[in-house]
């Protein structure tokens, strides 16, 4: 039974890892409920998930399912314990915390980028998962772990994709890699630095006194003249005035 189980997670894993990118270490995000599931079925999560997956595991939760785990009060105690242990990955919700199934599930938006698996036994959590493709959901039934098979949200996205519908988050990403290894592709960090020097320049008041410095030139230049000129215009009147008085 071990080993059928092995086989079907190891097929759902090579769908995921082809078609949306998903990589070793898998980085599972865990709520309350799937601890307190985990706790009650005396499941070892850090030995049994590595088995079952056949690869490096990261358990990883929020501190929205980590307040929420402490609200709930002693009936949850030991689930807290072992959220307390996993990796806290941050949230959106700083400020206000907000439920742990509303928190999870804004982990996973916009395509999942960072290949998140969710764990967990709310149904109505599981449902919204469900209409999001490129999520790998886990639960545990009859004290078992179980890799959920892919919704046909997500089977319906991956033929819109091989058909050239859509584009995958995972082909963005390595077309956006590839544009920036060719230089295409310009960072947000060089377009700045541009604009500074678009914008560094002659300062205006230099221009300015370059200007004044000109005039005064050109007005001491204009004194001079005038000064050569009545020095002539004397001497020739002392001349004329000698001639003169030598006459006479």
């Amino acid at each position: 039974m071990k080993i059928t189980r092995q086989k079907h997670a190891k097929k759902h894993l090579g769908f995921f890892r082809n078609n949306f990118g998903v990589r070793e270490p898998y980085q599972i995000l865990l709520d309350g409920t799937f601890c307190q599931a985990a706790l009650r079925g005396r499941i070892q999560l850090r030995e049994q998930l590595p088995r079952y997956l056949m690869a490096e595991t990261q358990l990883c939760t929020t501190r929205c399912v980590l307040k929420e785990l402490e609200t709930l009060g002693k009936d949850l105690y030991g689930a807290k314990l072992i959220a307390q242990k996993c990796q806290v990955r941050n949230c959106p919700h700083f400020k206000n915390a907000v439920s742990g199934s509303e928190c999870l599930l804004s982990m996973v938006e916009d395509g999942n980028p960072h290949h998140y698996f969710l764990a967990t036994q709310d149904q109505n959590l599981s449902m919204k998962v469900k209409k999001k493709p490129g999520i790998p959901l886990m639960f545990i039934i009859q004290n078992t772990i179980v890799l959920d098979k892919p919704s046909p949200k997500t089977i319906a996205f991956v033929k819109a994709v091989e058909s050239g519908q859509l584009v995958s988050v995972h082909e963005k990403q390595s077309i956006r890699q590839l544009k920036e290894e060719q230089g295409l592709v310009k960072d947000p960090e060089q377009r700045r630095r541009k604009k500074r020097k678009k914008v560094s320049g002659p300062n205006p008041l230099s221009c300015l006194k370059k200007k004044k410095k000109t005039q005064d030139t050109n007005s001491s230049a204009s004194e001079k003249k005038r000064k050569r000129k009545r020095i002539r215009n004397r001497s020739t009147s002392e001349v004329l005035s000698e001639k003169q008085n030598a006459e006479g």
